[in-house]
């Protein structure tokens, strides 16, 4: 008859897993007397990425991932500021040429101050309302009068050496019948 070898003492344990996860403390000072170098302690609720290679996923796979995401993100925060670069500059631009058009505002402005305080235009001013030398006779035009129409001689449409168009008496009844010619 043939006997079997005595069982080594890890296959007399237990295969329950519930007791392999909490087991009791008189099974885990029975195992520490059994084995001095064994160091059991409880889980700490720590991931293990050992586990994950079954499913594809290795830690070079995360390694890579994880660097790919971070180069996405540091490409996106220079893209940002790339475009708050340009935006700055434009506004620059944009200030500068405010800039230039206040000043030719501001040189057009003292150009006037610089008419308005000559004697000449304080005098006419002054005359204008009522405050001239004791002899003059004061003249103003009646808010009711309409300003005159162009082409009558004093109006803005007529200058002083400025090229008129003169019709004859005859090109202007042919044009009043028939329209303007070319």
């Amino acid at each position: 008859m043939k006997t079997r070898p005595s069982a080594p003492v890890d296959e007399l344990r237990p295969l329950d897993r519930s007791l392999a996860r909490n087991p009791s403390p008189a099974a885990v000072d029975a195992d520490a007397a059994d084995e001095p170098s064994a160091d059991i302690t409880p889980p700490t609720g720590r991931v293990d990425l050992a586990g994950l290679s079954i499913a594809g996923i290795t830690r070079r796979r995360v390694a890579w991932v994880a660097a790919g995401l971070v180069s996405i993100w540091i490409v996106i925060v220079f893209a940002r500021q790339v475009g708050d670069a340009a935006a700055a500059s434009n506004r620059a631009v944009q200030l500068a040429e405010d800039n230039a058009a206040l000043a030719a505002e501001v040189q057009a402005l003292q150009g006037e101050v610089d008419l308005i305080v000559r004697p000449e235009y304080v005098a006419l001013a002054a005359r204008g309302a009522g405050l001239g030398e004791p002899r003059e006779i004061p003249f103003t035009l009646s808010p009711t009068v309409p300003a005159p129409v162009d082409g009558a001689p004093g109006s803005a449409s007529v200058r002083l050496g400025a090229h008129t168009d003169r019709q004859t008496p005859l090109e202007s009844w042919l044009s009043l019948l028939f329209g303007p010619g070319t």
